[in-house]
């Protein structure tokens, strides 16, 4: 399907997280909301490092989070990454990425979303984002993530 300015995002969130119901959790939630409000059509998926992920390619953005537990991005993000079809099936593809983590933002951002995007080469990032504690349930932040994200993608259909 060719998209246009005037036709829907179709966006998919991939995620890990180890407690349903979280912050990451609910941090999904809102921004899948947000990017519904602006009249995107969202889904999410939680991540199995074996899984099929072939079905990314119907969706203009993959959207990749997940928590940073012990230094290391989610096992399971990770793991698809590096186990499964999921980085293949993400060449070419407009990606988001955000964590979740209390370090310091200038340390995530040198330690942590490098280990997304080591996976990612030939993939186009429209936005990035360390959620501090703070900022997981702040809806002025999450509305910045997502008007850079839709900003982006925008940029990319001209």
């Amino acid at each position: 399907m060719t998209h246009t300015a005037t036709t829907p995002m179709r966006a998919i969130i991939l995620f890990d997280s180890k407690s349903s119901g979280g912050s990451t959790d609910r941090l999904i939630d809102s921004i899948g909301q947000k990017l519904a409000d602006t009249g995107a059509y969202v889904e999410k998926a939680k991540c199995k490092s074996t899984g099929d992920y072939s079905f990314v390619k119907d969706f203009d953005v993959v959207i990749m989070g997940a928590p940073i537990y012990y230094l290391v991005v989610s096992s399971e993000l990770l793991g698809a990454l590096m186990q499964s079809n999921l980085k293949s099936s993400l060449q070419g593809k407009k990606i988001a990425l955000f964590l979740t983590c209390g370090s310091p933002e200038l340390m995530a951002n040198l330690l942590y979303l490098p280990q997304l995007k080591l996976n990612l080469i030939g993939s186009t990032i429209l936005a990035e984002k360390i959620f501090a504690p703070d900022q997981i349930s702040d809806p002025a932040v999450i509305a910045r993530y997502v008007d850079e994200l839709n900003d982006a993608y925008r940029k990319g259909l001209q």
